[in-house]
């Protein structure tokens, strides 16, 4: 199963929320995956889903909040995977009208909103709704990421609105035919479960985010430290072929006390760094004093070979 899979069925299954909460989980969930239906003068709903827990969380809103009569019609989809898909109908009647009005799943967004989503719980729960319907988070261990796809443009800035209100980055994309409210900052997205109630997959998601990142910035550390070594192994390296150099052709003996002792450091320590070797000296040299008398030993080297040739 999917991490969006658990967290949908995490929140699909809480409780214990008034009716004013519950109707905006409906309004957001029949927002982004419902549909109306005519009959005569009556009117319907219907919800599809592929999620057994959220039919029955649908179905059992629906009946919670308003004297509806409903089915639920099971089939087996012609996919790949060829999952059940849940369909639950909201028959036919005046009951159902009434329910449709009071979402008001017909009426513009923003009057909608000002009256279904008043308080910030209300609020919650309507994002719970827009995730349980059309969202989808991946797993931290791979990119951070969470989206909530809709059909047109107002409602993604309706969502983007609401989720803004709770200071979280959300953005808008346009992709074939549909609108995507997305998240891609791993503080945001679990800012987000948090907020639609998913404290369980909240819990998971922050734990496997440290462990990404506390890897990530060991990664970090060994490259770092690998490339400081391979920085100063060239330069150990370039320094001996110079101090070889002039063995070769003049002899050590024929240099300043001060050189003398430092590529006598540098061929008896190879493996220190210029700080150590700089620590070893008699006079206590600093780094920087240091690394200037193996840099003269090398343009020595330099001189001597430009001579020769």
């Amino acid at each position: 199963m999917s991490f969006s899979h658990d967290v949908k069925n995490e929140v699909a299954r809480l409780e214990g929320e008034n009716h004013g909460c519950e109707q905006a989980e409906l309004f957001g969930l029949l927002r982004i995956s419902g549909s109306v239906s005519l009959s005569g003068r009556k009117v319907g709903i219907h919800f599809t889903t592929e999620n057994a827990a959220l039919a029955r969380r649908v179905l059992r809103l629906l009946k919670n909040n308003f004297p509806v009569q409903t089915e639920v019609i099971v089939t087996r989809s012609r996919r790949l995977k060829k999952n059940n898909r849940y369909q639950v109908h909201v028959i036919p009647s005046d009951a159902a009208r009434a329910a449709l009005s009071r979402l008001h799943l017909l009426t513009p967004l923003d009057e909608a909103g000002r009256v279904l989503l008043r308080k910030e719980e209300e609020k919650r729960s309507f994002l719970r709704g827009v995730f349980l319907a059309g969202g989808s988070v991946n797993k931290p261990i791979s990119d951070y990421h969470l989206e909530l796809i809709c059909d047109n443009m107002d409602m993604g800035q309706f969502i983007q609105k609401i989720i803004k209100g709770f200071g979280l980055p959300a953005r808008i994309v346009d992709r074939k035919n549909s609108y995507i409210v997305y998240l891609k900052e791993g503080n945001a997205i679990a800012s987000f479960l948090s907020l639609i109630g998913a404290q369980n997959s909240y819990l998971e998601f922050e734990n496997v985010r440290v462990l990404k990142d506390m890897r990530n910035q060991v990664n970090r550390q060994v490259n770092c430290e690998t490339a400081n070594l391979n920085k100063v192994v060239k330069a150990a390296v370039r320094t001996l072929r110079a101090i070889r150099v002039i063995e070769d052709t003049v002899g050590l003996s024929t240099l300043p006390e001060a050189l003398q002792e430092a590529a006598r450091l540098r061929r008896e320590h190879q493996d220190l760094s210029v700080g150590e070797l700089a620590a070893l000296t008699e006079d206590n040299v600093g780094k920087s004093g240091f690394n200037h008398r193996l840099k003269k030993l090398e343009q020595i080297a330099e001189k001597l070979k430009d001579g020769e040739q």
